[in-house]
């Protein structure tokens, strides 16, 4: 078994963290890899060798890391050292009883739904297809000003958004941008796709949730900056009648769970700190 290690460059205990892992699974007779999880390349070449991929850090660090695992199917054990930690397993002072576990094959994998979106000008595509985690966002730049944004499901119109934006989030993005929106909370378990303005005037408030397989297109309208970002990491400056086109990925993220399959609700309650 091969196995990578990545921690974040920016978290000085993921690097003592880290190394203490790295010695402690080669002591177990294990390969192992490591690197930073910011450094894309290197990733991508480990990716089709590895069996299993440890990530130090917060939830923007799983993101990037499922992001980059998922085409390669490999699956991911997240150690937190972030805030919340919705997307990790392991906490800092419980990784050798999580490893022990995982080398035994103690654990099952949980595959979750991601969005692949593509920027289309004048006809031609711009850049290549990115894929998200959470959700794609397609909202206004710097300026304090609305964006004309039209919708369309599988070719149907739907509506002309007036607003600072729209979310197009996963069950997993549920949690985040579009819960603060005032989205719906999802469960990891479901495949729907949720539709969240951000501040809408005068145009269609309610989110909407959509089933799997559905392509939603928009087209922007705007004498000003719009951006489009996925997953909060990677963003696409917006021009007057560009055309979004957001659709399920191909490939899913995987991560390894040590706990009950039902662990979501619980979780979720618990680190919201919603339980009283």
């Amino acid at each position: 078994m091969k196995l990578g290690l990545l921690t974040h460059p920016k978290i000085p205990v993921s690097e003592t963290l880290g190394a203490e892992m790295v010695e402690w699974l080669r002591a177990q007779g294990l390969t192992v890899w490591h690197d930073s999880s910011w450094n894309e390349a290197p990733i991508i070449r480990q990716l089709p060798s590895l069996d299993l991929l440890i990530a130090l850090g917060g939830d923007g660090t799983l993101l990037r890391t499922a992001r980059l695992a998922a085409s390669y199917r490999v699956p991911i054990l997240g150690v937190n050292l972030g805030r919340l930690g919705f997307l990790a397993e392991v906490n800092p002072d419980s990784w050798r009883s999580a490893l022990t576990r995982v080398l035994a094959q103690d654990y099952w994998v949980e595959r979750r739904l991601m969005l692949r979106v593509e920027t289309w000008r004048q006809g031609q595509k711009v850049g290549d297809a990115m894929d998200a985690l959470n959700e794609v966002v397609v909202s206004r730049g710097g300026q304090a000003r609305v964006v004309r944004i039209s919708a369309e499901v599988n070719d149907s119109y739907l509506t002309t958004y007036v607003a600072d934006g729209v979310i197009v989030s996963t069950p997993t993005g549920s949690t985040a941008y579009a819960l603060a929106a005032g989205g719906p909370i999802l469960s990891p378990e479901q495949a729907n796709i949720v539709l969240v303005p951000i501040a809408p005037h005068l145009s269609l408030a309610r989110p909407l949730v959509l089933p799997p397989h559905v392509r939603i297109s928009f087209r922007v309208r705007t004498d000003h900056r719009a951006i489009l970002t996925a997953d909060g990491q990677f963003y696409v400056n917006l021009e007057d009648g560009d055309r979004i086109v957001v659709a399920i990925s191909p490939h899913k993220a995987r991560f390894i769970r040590l706990g009950p399959r039902d662990y979501f609700y619980s979780s979720m309650m618990d680190r919201m700190q919603w339980t009283i």
